[in-house]
């Protein structure tokens, strides 16, 4: 049972997952921007290398999101 592959309803929306995928990497860029401008202490630079990382991380994320709504391992069905 742990195998079990969701069927297509049971799966979150595209759309849900594009918006989740977007408002955490949003959160995780002023991170990144944050951290960055502390170690090399240039705003510009920091921005640079918050963008070049988030929009990588943002791509991986979302098709990570999207393989594990097809795990039914830890999901109740109703």
């Amino acid at each position: 049972m742990a195998s079990t592959i969701l069927s297509r309803s049971a799966l979150q929306a595209r759309r849900r997952a594009i918006v989740k995928t977007l408002c955490y990497r949003l959160f995780m860029l002023a991170i990144t921007v944050t951290i960055a401008f502390v170690v090399v202490g240039d705003f510009g630079d920091a921005v640079n290398i918050g963008l070049a990382a988030n929009v990588l991380k943002t791509g991986t994320y979302y098709v990570y999101e999207r393989l594990w709504d097809r795990i039914a391992w830890g999901v109740e069905t109703v």
